[in-house]
């Protein structure tokens, strides 16, 4: 998996250690976590866009999640593009290449837009990353939330997001196209990677219903 400093690749992460259908957890960081468990085997990246010094570790996984992301208005547009795109694309792909009976699990978002027209980056490379990587060969889910309201404490990336939590208990009313907690989409992630979904693409009310499923209790 990748992204388990995140907010979302962190509580995947710790499902997966607590999992007793997981037998072992393969981490690739760009930095040491410090995070030690027995079923855990961090690997530390400098490239993210080149997997073949790790090719190794591709071979024989059953489940993959991507959940590497950046912020819009954090980093410039090219390297949006890069962590968005090319980061997704090349870790599907040498996953099909070694392990090519795998799920992937992808983090996208809401807007997602695979018919690559949009003028909002966000949703154009998520787009794209979609579309690149459901070509391949791969069991591959897509999860499209959209505000995700963080369980966890955590210092707000900006003031958009700062204000919106604050209004989280009049966005929850809203209904369940606009908002879930950062709990129910790693529990989503988790669970659809261990058992699949009626469909690839899932929007912020499919994921709320999974977990809500008879399925996964």
């Amino acid at each position: 998996m990748t992204g388990s400093s995140g907010m979302i690749g962190k509580l995947v992460l710790i499902k997966c250690l607590n999992s007793t259908e997981i037998t072992e957890v393969i981490s690739l960081v760009r930095n040491p976590t410090g995070q030690k468990h027995h079923k855990l085997t961090e690997i530390v990246m400098t490239n993210f866009e080149d997997y073949s010094a790790q090719k190794n570790v591709f071979n024989d996984i059953n489940i993959a999640f991507f959940c590497l992301g950046v912020y819009t208005g954090k980093v410039s547009d090219d390297v949006l593009k890069k962590v968005t795109v090319t980061y997704a694309v090349e870790f599907a792909t040498i996953l099909e290449q070694y392990s090519p009976n795998a799920t992937i699990c992808l983090l996208s978002g809401a807007g997602a837009d695979r018919k690559e027209k949009s003028k909002t980056s966000f949703a154009l490379y998520k787009g794209m990353a979609e579309n690149q990587i459901a070509k391949l060969q791969l069991q591959f889910y897509t999860f499209r939330p959209a505000y995700i309201y963080p369980v966890e404490s955590r210092q707000e990336p900006n003031i958009g997001y700062t204000i919106i939590k604050k209004l989280y208990p009049v966005v929850r009313l809203l209904g369940d196209k606009y908002s879930i907690t950062s709990t129910q989409l790693a529990n989503a992630m988790f669970n659809v990677g261990l058992y699949g979904a009626d469909k690839q693409i899932l929007e912020n009310r499919d994921i709320l219903q999974h977990i809500h499923s008879e399925k996964y209790g």
